[in-house]
């Protein structure tokens, strides 16, 4: 029996019918973004998330909410920040405020809800930014001649019989926290192919900042651990440590330092305006010169996808995935004395 014409149009239309209502899912499926979440897409290749085509998915806030990295104590650096944060207020036309971060975890998790727009955020931690809160890192503190980063030191008490890598094996050694490049992901990847494996050869202990981690070492705390260099040069330069008390047993080559930048859903005019004021500040007599200067006296352009190559090949070395649960990580603090 042959089918009815009408029964065969209508089949033919319900087949079409399907394929349309189909097509548009598979193009919102179709969306490039490597280890980005899945919220966000990456069609021009950069590694960071495109800012949204739909204008009412962009954020303009009246007051744009401005972190930086918790290395140390978060209302000193306040301070240092406050004639770039006056400036950033005056070329954006908004009012800025200060997030004092906790750990890195923060910083991230803030960015992700929607609570903080501009930051800096520390080496190791930018990689868990990009991908899992939309963070575009544009800028990076530099010299005039473009120079900047930082290394990765190991450290031991100067009177330690801690010579080498080696000697590290069955020691008491201070890790960052798990994002931390200097302070973990770089130690974990490089000192493995030096012949010492981090919590195999030696307990791993997380103090959650370089300055525990240094303090700890000076006070012989903990036996070593790897920190930045740009951190400990900081502390000796305020006189918060004393670096004749400390001895550097190895360092790598440069990394990095903080990244600066802001969320990708920002309004486009707004993202430029921020980028011109990175670019355009002039550090003549700030407090961020007086604090930085001999690392640095600007920002300087950077990109993700260049910059970070060698963070991010680290991270890959080492099995790292960007999750909620690998976020949780990096809440880890210091544990305290027993």
């Amino acid at each position: 029996m042959k089918p009815h014409p009408i029964s065969s149009v209508l089949a033919s239309l319900g087949l079409a019918l399907a394929v349309l209502l189909a097509a548009p899912l598979a193009r919102a499926d179709d969306c490039p973004r490597g280890d980005l979440d899945k919220r966000f897409c990456d069609r021009n290749g950069d590694l960071v998330a495109d800012t949204p085509s739909d204008p009412s998915k962009w954020l303009d806030p009246d007051t744009l909410v401005f972190s930086y990295t918790p290395v140390e104590d978060p209302s000193v650096y306040e301070n240092v920040f406050v004639e770039f944060m006056d400036y950033l207020a005056k070329k954006t036309g908004k009012r800025v405020k200060w997030y004092g971060a906790q750990s890195y975890a923060a910083q991230v998790e803030a960015m992700r809800s929607g609570r903080l727009h501009v930051a800096g955020i520390s080496t190791g931690p930018t990689v868990f930014a990009v991908n899992l809160a939309g963070y575009v890192p544009i800028a990076i503190m530099a010299k005039k001649d473009g120079r900047f980063g930082y290394k990765l030191q190991l450290i031991t008490h100067k009177d330690s019989d801690i010579k080498t890598v080696a000697d590290l094996k069955g020691r008491r050694v201070a890790h960052v926290t798990p994002s931390s490049n200097s302070g973990n992901q770089a130690p974990r990847a490089l000192f493995k192919s030096m012949g010492v494996i981090p919590d195999k050869d030696y307990k791993v202990t997380y103090s959650g900042k370089h300055d525990n981690s240094i303090m700890g070492v000076a006070n012989r705390d903990y036996d070593a651990a790897p920190v930045a260099s740009s951190v400990l040069d900081r502390m000796a330069a305020k006189g918060v440590v004393d670096k004749s008390q400390l001895r550097i047993i190895w360092e790598s080559k440069p990394f990095p330092t903080t990244s600066y930048g802001y969320v990708y859903n920002l309004k486009p005019e707004l993202q430029e305006k921020i980028k011109e004021a990175f670019y355009t500040f002039d550090w003549t007599g700030t407090r961020l010169l007086k604090e930085f200067g001999r690392k640095a006296d600007r920002f300087i352009p950077i990109t993700f996808k260049e910059h970070w190559a060698d963070v991010r090949a680290i991270q890959k070395a080492n099995g790292v995935v960007y999750t909620d649960e690998a976020l949780r990580g990096l809440k880890l603090k210091k544990k305290k004395k027993k």
